[in-house]
């Protein structure tokens, strides 16, 4: 039986004649059944330039970080399979259809798309400053969290809709730290998860500041190893320290 795809694209003040083509290649592709925007803040030109792309165009006026608003689009999905690309159009419609298809195809539970990967095909680079940046926290990660992947902040990810139900009550992180914290539920859990190789595009013109993100990836490396841990105990923190049932981030709005 063929399985449904949903596509969620988290965009925050986006270039916006890069958004419309990503998300026409996203539906050529892919052809999903539902292709999703979660649109912080935008412009109202952008709204219509992008809701004439066919896709669904959810508004919110406030920022509510990368993390929120894939977990707002994410629940407002009803398809087999659930997956996300970033909105600067870095990993190629193409590549992002390879991770959902070993998702599609009933591979594993939830595929991550990578950039280091030996048969990845990087053909613009960050800066140097950033992929010294991006190497030290895999290092990091690899160290700190159980699961062991050579990537876990390439914008292309997808999961089943059983693991994500599963993964949804544990997930607090509301920014960038959020693949971080799946890709680490999921592994607790015990849902299967497959690094795949993408071709990568940099984009120079990223929202996403080295400043901001790396103390948040930092903080949500402790914090998402210990949350792993005491969950695979059977218990897990919550923001206080104490051990109960994990608080949801916020409802869709």
């Amino acid at each position: 039986m063929s399985r449904s795809v949903g596509v969620v694209v988290p965009a925050y003040r986006p270039d916006r004649s890069v958004l419309v083509a990503y998300l026409g290649a996203l539906q050529a592709e892919i052809d999903p059944a539902d292709l999703r925007v979660e649109l912080d803040q935008p412009e109202e030109r952008t709204v219509e330039a992008l809701r004439e792309t066919g896709a669904t165009v959810n508004v919110v006026e406030s920022r509510r970080g990368k993390g929120q608003a894939l977990t707002d689009g994410f629940e407002a999905l009803d398809t087999d399979v659930l997956a996300f690309a970033d909105a600067d159009g870095s990993t190629p419609a193409e590549s992002v259809r390879n991770v959902i298809d070993q998702v599609r195809v009933g591979e594993v539970d939830l595929a991550a798309g990578s950039r280091r990967h030996p048969d990845a095909d990087v053909q613009s680079h960050q800066t140097v400053f950033r992929q010294h940046l991006g190497d030290v926290f895999a290092w990091l990660a690899r160290r700190l969290l159980d699961v062991s992947l050579r990537d876990y902040q390439c914008g292309a990810k997808a999961m089943t809709r059983e693991t994500w139900q599963a993964i949804r009550p544990h997930l607090y992180q509301p920014g960038f730290a959020w693949d971080i914290e799946v890709l680490a539920v999921a592994d607790t859990l015990g849902y299967t998860i497959r690094e795949v190789p993408v071709t990568w595009i940099d984009h120079p013109d990223s929202t996403v500041t080295t400043t901001d993100a790396v103390p948040e990836l930092l903080r949500a490396l402790v914090v998402t190893r210990r949350r792993a841990r005491r969950l695979g105990a059977g218990t897990e923190p919550d923001e206080s320290g104490r051990t109960e049932p994990a608080p949801l981030i916020n409802r869709v709005r």
